[in-house]
């Protein structure tokens, strides 16, 4: 397997209540002029539209297991799970247009070639997100053609062999995603935060996406890791991935007891910065829902108003991967 054509996957994975959830909605109105509509753009349709959704957390495996092999041991999601048709099978019955596929590193490590083929393939839906060696120094040089040949739109970013997320190798990839004009995914734990804040310092101008921020959940360190989220949320151009409510959550749905951190969350960076992601497969990234069961908690379970939603389950998301300019 070619050093550099892979990616990695750390799914790492009392209550702090920011305000009374009625506070929150009525904030959030009241940030946007009444009766304003925002249409948004369809990658899949090519059309502007109103409540169109997009799902920014999926990943994908090939059953061509030859033509993209996996690593050693992976993680294999359930026997049919993962493929692309099931995605759009699962995509088609929620009502969800668009995808940013995540590079499934849990199974094939820095091997990207599975989600970019994919991502240039079904580019009328899906937009891909690579993950690549940050102590590789090639790694900035196949980004910058994963971005121009490949319709890569992001990058997950992971701590270098150093261990840090400030390493040089992490950085230069993050200066190559400057120049591209795409978007970092960073997947760390709430340890890395003083790192991020050093790297966003250093890179201005680059959107960050936090993936599953921080990867919240729920325990003795839900507090202390809402905070340290919420923290992040004074660089203006950091965004929270809000795919942690089943995956953290100590309960079934609709996973009640991670609705008040979410709404914190959403009330610190406000909707037009918050995006939300299926998990998929959920069969094994988060077996207690389906996958129109993440979506219908955020669609009903969550309360959140008209607005948020928009911006949450597709505006966001559209500006970030799929608005080209």
């Amino acid at each position: 397997m070619t050093k550099g054509h892979c990616t990695v996957s750390f799914h790492l994975m009392n209550k702090s209540r920011y305000s009374s959830r009625r506070e929150f909605l009525q904030s959030t109105a009241a940030g946007m002029a009444a009766g304003t509509v925002f249409p948004i753009w369809s990658h899949a349709q090519g059309t502007y539209g109103q409540g169109i959704v997009i799902d920014c957390h999926a990943h994908i495996y090939s059953p061509d297991e030859r033509s993209y092999p996996p690593i050693q041991n992976p993680n294999r999601p359930p026997s049919g799970k993962g493929t692309i048709d099931h995605l759009r099978e699962e995509m088609r019955a929620a009502g969800v247009q668009s995808v940013t596929a995540v590079q499934t590193s849990s199974f094939y490590r820095w091997d990207n070639r599975f989600t970019v083929d994919s991502s240039r393939a079904n580019s009328s839906f899906m937009a891909g997100i690579c993950t690549l060696d940050p102590d590789d120094p090639a790694s900035p040089e196949l980004l910058e053609k994963y971005v121009a040949d490949f319709n890569v739109r992001g990058m997950r970013s992971i701590p270098a062999a150093s261990g840090n997320l400030n390493d040089p190798g992490v950085a230069k990839l993050w200066e190559a995603a400057e120049r591209a004009g795409i978007v970092i995914n960073v997947l760390v734990n709430r340890d890395k935060r003083s790192e991020i804040e050093d790297l966003a310092i250093r890179f201005p101008k680059l959107r960050v996406v936090i993936d599953h921020c921080l990867n919240l959940r729920a325990g003795p360190d839900l507090g202390a890791t809402l905070r340290d989220v919420i923290a992040l949320a004074a660089h203006p151009n950091f965004h929270a991935k809000l795919t942690f409510i089943p995956t953290g959550s100590a309960e079934n749905y609709p996973c009640r007891d991670m609705h008040d951190p979410c709404h914190a969350v959403i009330g610190a960076f406000g909707p037009d910065r918050c995006v939300w992601g299926s998990d998929f497969p959920c069969e094994l990234w988060c077996p207690k829902i389906t996958y129109r069961q993440h979506l219908e908690i955020f669609k009903s379970e969550l309360g959140l108003d008209a607005v948020a939603k928009r911006k949450i389950l597709g505006e966001t998301a559209r500006r970030l991967w799929f608005d080209r300019g």
